[in-house]
């Protein structure tokens, strides 16, 4: 299981340089967010999302045609290409200089990317050293956490949710770690890459002016794919897949589109399927069909698309679930609005507050939408799922943080509370019903893998300050539906996504770990936390000192090492 990123890039011009401070003004452009999993056999999933912004820029003085350019007609064309495209930023750069609307401090890069929001370089394997308590021999293999890290300097709006995906990882074998860090080298990434500059805007953070609309003209990329078994994902393209070395390092190999079966985008949350070793998966569209689901079997081809034609709205769908028999979708408050893209009015996704959430429940095997039954669920509101599964042949479980106050979630998203609830779809009498687990803000959970699609008892939800700066851990029964064990990671110290990692031959359910990179924000520093998952504290097995901070992230995935060398 696993959880990359996307991006790309154009033509060349001065680089900017980049700094590891946490309060550096240099930011950057356009990357992802992800999540990890596994397709059985041949293929891994990883997912993501994307960044971008800064106001004000100097101009950019115009290249020098044909300098160091081939005389041949290939080269003349790449040159005039290249002219062309160095002209359009230039051009862009330079109306933003003069033509500077001021930006909501949720999309202003200068204040999103500050602290440890703020981007970091790429680093290679390294040693590090472990400074609390001893990792457990048996934990061998690969963490890899996503998070947004902007390439460049953001020359427009640049959304928290936003930025080139890059994968933050530790190799642990025998005991001791290696760190490394390495973007995803996504289309988007290459390109921009290649020319020093960002030039596809974030889509997320919306277009404010004539400027952003205008770079998006040349936002059309040449895209590229190569079928592999790991692959990174975000819902704004097709995976890419990765490679794990035994070193500790990262590669992207490149894009997947299933032999062409494949269609534009994939969401960055799959499901696999732990026992028939079946992948789940579906795209999101701002037109007709607004949910495509797929399946992916397990010799990783892609099944027949099922268009599901009965949303009727433009429903912004991030994450879904799985049963033996059932898929299960949330449909939403939050709704994508392209025109608002195309008029300059900001953001694409906005909140219909006067729709009712529905919860959509399909056949696994259904080849129409004819066969899915919707239930309204007023006030529910989830963007992640953490498990569903079948109770009888009547009822439908579904256990997913509910964002209240969801209209706040792009712009004011630390007013925005998450409240873990268990949802109760009666497929007989069409009733739903909900059960509150905790009165904390909780988000960004997971559960035992293993368990995906069938009950389960324990999840373990990270406690927001501000998603995705999660101050602690929690453990919640869902039996009981209660909270059983918790651990906040201190004053000023912030993890994200509390992973669990079963032990080896494990014979109970919650038998194993949750782990996270955690920053202090005081002494500027981070550390990957192994945590106990079965004790009544979540004790702290070991801790790692990381070589730097690790700017705080989305989703993650821990590959074990027998994996690794099986999808190699």
């Amino acid at each position: 299981m696993i959880t990359p990123m996307v991006s790309f890039a154009f033509f060349q011009i001065q680089p900017l340089q980049r700094s590891n401070q946490p309060n550096s003004p240099i930011s950057f452009f356009n990357g992802n967010i992800a999540q990890y999993c596994s397709l059985p056999k041949k293929n891994m999933i990883i997912a993501s999302e994307l960044s971008t912004s800064e106001r004000a820029p100097s101009p950019p003085k115009l290249p020098n045609i044909g300098s160091d350019r081939d005389t041949n007609s290939e080269g003349l064309g790449k040159g005039a290409l290249e002219f062309l495209e160095s002209f359009l930023s230039f051009f862009s750069t330079s109306l933003l200089y003069f033509i500077n609307p001021p930006l909501h401090p949720s999309v202003d890069p200068k204040h999103v990317l500050t602290g440890n929001f703020a981007q970091v370089d790429e680093l290679p394997p390294i040693d590090c050293l472990v400074v609390e308590g001893e990792l457990p021999q048996s934990l061998n293999g690969t963490y890899i956490r996503n998070g947004p890290n902007p390439l460049h300097q953001p020359r427009g709006p640049h959304h928290l949710f936003e930025g080139d995906g890059m994968l933050h990882s530790i190799r642990l074998s025998d005991g001791r770690a290696t760190f490394c860090s390495r973007y995803v080298k996504t289309y988007k990434y290459a390109l921009e890459d290649n020319v020093g500059f960002p030039i596809f805007p974030n889509i997320l953070s919306g277009f404010h002016s004539v400027v952003d609309l205008g770079r998006c003209a040349i936002a059309i990329g040449r895209p590229f794919s190569l079928s592999n078994r790991l692959f990174a994902l975000g819902e704004s393209d097709l995976p890419y897949s990765i490679h794990l070395s035994e070193e500790g390092d990262i590669e992207t190999i490149g894009r997947c589109d299933f032999d062409g079966k494949a269609f534009i985008n994939m969401t960055a949350h799959p499901k696999i399927d732990p026992e028939t070793g079946e992948t789940f998966a579906f795209r999101c569209s701002p037109i007709p069909p607004y949910i495509t689901f797929f399946s992916i079997d397990t010799e990783g081809s892609k099944q027949q698309d099922v268009p599901i034609f009965s949303m009727t709205d433009p429903t912004f769908v991030h994450d879904f679930s799985i049963t033996k028999q059932y898929i299960v979708f949330s449909e939403s408050q939050i709704e994508m609005n392209p025109l608002r893209l195309m008029m300059c009015k900001g953001m694409p996704v906005s909140a219909e507050l006067d729709k009712v959430p529905r919860i959509g429940v399909l056949p696994r095997y259904a080849s129409t939408d004819s066969e899915i039954r919707w239930f309204e669920a007023p006030g529910f509101n989830a963007m992640h799922a953490i498990n569903a599964w079948e109770e009888g042949d009547e009822e439908i479980i579904l256990v997913a943080p509910n964002a209240i106050s969801i209209e706040n979630l792009f712009h004011s998203i630390e007013k925005v509370h998450f409240s873990l609830e268990k949802v109760r779809i009666n497929l007989r009498s069409g009733s739903v019903t909900r059960t509150t687990l905790s009165q904390k803000n909780l988000e960004l959970g997971s559960i035992n893998p293993s368990y995906v699609g069938k009950r389960n008892r324990y999840g373990y939800m990270g406690i927001g300050k501000m998603i995705p700066k999660m101050s602690g851990v929690v453990k919640i029964d869902l039996e009981l539906e209660c909270e059983v064990s918790r651990r906040l990671y201190g004053a000023g110290c912030f993890g994200g996504e509390p992973l669990f990692v079963a032990k080896d031959g494990a014979s109970e359910e919650d038998d194993g770990y949750i782990v996270s990179y955690v920053h202090d924000e005081k002494s500027g520093t981070s550390r990957f936390v192994v945590m106990d998952a079965k004790s009544q504290t979540l004790d702290v097995v070991a801790a790692v000192k990381l070589p730097r901070r690790v700017p705080y992230g989305f989703h993650g995935l821990f590959v074990k090492d027998g994996d690794i060398k099986e999808i190699h």
